[in-house]
C-alpha cells in the first residue's frame, strides 16, 4: 500500500512576525498549492530525490538558476531530519515502532522561498506519513512544535509555531503565544476561526524573486533578546492587530481589515526595514495603489490583503501581471482530512 500525505502553504493573515515573540497571530492554510510526500514498505529505508535535489546541469547558468530558485539545500536534509525527529518523540513518549521500513519521496508545487512556509508543508507531510505508516497518533500541537523542533532544532533555521500550527490544523486558526501559558502547557493558545469569502482576500507573489526568511528573524531574534524597546513595543501591537482583526472578522466588520493588514507591514518596516527589499515593498506599494490591502504572508516575497470588489480585483491582477507578479484566490483550506490522498 502507498501513503499519500498533503500539507499546504501557509498565508499570515496578520500579527507576524510576532508568533516566535510571544505575540498573536491568525493564520490558515490554503489549497492552492501542495506538498505531498509518498511512503510505502521496502527492505531498505530509502529517500527519493526529487527536482529540487538533483546535482547534474547543463550549464553554469543553469546551476545558478537552480540555486536562485531553490537555494543551496534540497528537500532530502527535511524529511532526514523529519525521521530522526519522529524517531526522537517516539522514545521520548515511550512509543514502539515496528521494524518496517519505507522509500519515501516528495514533491511540491509551492512556490519556493516566497514566505509561503513550503519547508514546514514538506516536513510536515512527512511527520503525517510516518504517523500513519507507524499507526502512532500524535495530537495537533504537539504535531507542530515536533515540526518546528525539526526546522529550529535539528536543521538551524530560525522560525516560530505559526506555519506549523495551520498546517498541523488544517484550518484557519487564532494563535496567542502568550508566555506563561507556554511555558505551562508547552504551546500556545488555538482557536480554529471561519473566514468567510466575504473578506475578500487575494494573495499575490513574484516570480522573480526569492530569499530564505532567515535573514529577517536572526535580526529580528538579536533585537528582541536585547530588549531592544522598539521591538517589543512591535510585538505588542502586532498582538494588538490580530485581536483587532479577530474582533472584526467576528462582527462581520470587513471594512476594518484594510487598515489593520496595512499597519501590520507599515510596523514591520518601522522596526526590520533593513530586511525588508526594495522589490518587496515595490510589490506592497502597487497593490495599495489600486486601493487594495496588502502585507506580507510570511517573511518577503509574498503579500496578503483585502480588495473590495471584482473591479478592483481585476486592476489589481492587471498591474501587478506587468511586473511579474501572480495573483491568486486562496482555496483556504478547513478539512483535516485533505491531508490524506
Amino acid at each position: 500500500m502507498i501513503i499519500k500525505t498533503r500539507s499546504f502553504p501557509r498565508a499570515a493573515l496578520v500579527g507576524n512576525p510576532s508568533d516566535g515573540y510571544h505575540g498573536k497571530t491568525i493564520a490558515f492554510v490554503f489549497s492552492n498549492y501542495h506538498a505531498e510526500v509518498q511512503l510505502y514498505e521496502s527492505p531498505e529505508l530509502d529517500l527519493l530525490p526529487s527536482l529540487r535535489d538533483h546535482s547534474t546541469f547543463d550549464s553554469i547558468e543553469h546551476l545558478c538558476n537552480d540555486v536562485s530558485t531553490y537555494g543551496y539545500y534540497g528537500g532530502i536534509r527535511l524529511l532526514k531530519a523529519a525521521i530522526r525527529k519522529f524517531h526522537d518523540y517516539c522514545i521520548d513518549n515511550a512509543i514502539t515502532l515496528s521494524g518496517q521500513n519505507f522509500t519515501m519521496r516528495y514533491r511540491t508545487t509551492i512556490p519556493n522561498r516566497l514566505g509561503l512556509a513550503g519547508s514546514s508543508a514538506i516536513i510536515t507531510a512527512a511527520i503525517r506519513g510516518l504517523c500513519q505508516f507507524y499507526n502512532v497518533e500524535i495530537p495537533l500541537p504537539q504535531m507542530a512544535n515536533l515540526v518546528l523542533s525539526v526546522e529550529r532544532d535539528e536543521l538551524g533555521i530560525p522560525a516560530g509555531l505559526q506555519d506549523r500550527v495551520a498546517q498541523a490544523y488544517n484550518h484557519p486558526v487564532f494563535m496567542d503565544f502568550n508566555k506563561e501559558y507556554m511555558e505551562k502547557h508547552h504551546c500556545g493558545k488555538y482557536e480554529m476561526l471561519d473566514l468567510p469569502p466575504e473578506m475578500n482576500l487575494y494573495i499575490a507573489y513574484r516570480t522573480d524573486l526569492s530569499e530564505g526568511s532567515e535573514i529577517l528573524h536572526s535580526h529580528l531574534r538579536d533585537d528582541y533578546e536585547a530588549g531592544v524597546p522598539k521591538v517589543l513595543d512591535a510585538m505588542q501591537e502586532w498582538a494588538y492587530l490580530t485581536d483587532q482583526v479577530r474582533e472584526a472578522i467576528a462582527n462581520r466588520n470587513f471594512d476594518k481589515l484594510p487598515m489593520l493588514l496595512n499597519r501590520n507591514f507599515d510596523l514591520r518596516c518601522e522596526v526590520c526595514g533593513k530586511s525588508v527589499s526594495p522589490q518587496n515593498r515595490k510589490m506592497v506599494d502597487l497593490a495599495r495603489s489600486v486601493g487594495a490591502s496588502a502585507k506580507f504572508t510570511g517573511s518577503g516575497g509574498a503579500i496578503i490583503g483585502t480588495y473590495t470588489d471584482a473591479e478592483m480585483l481585476k486592476k489589481l491582477t492587471s498591474l501587478l501581471k506587468e511586473h511579474k507578479i501572480n495573483v491568486l484566490l486562496p482555496r483556504i483550506v478547513t478539512d483535516p482530512a485533505m491531508a490524506y490522498v
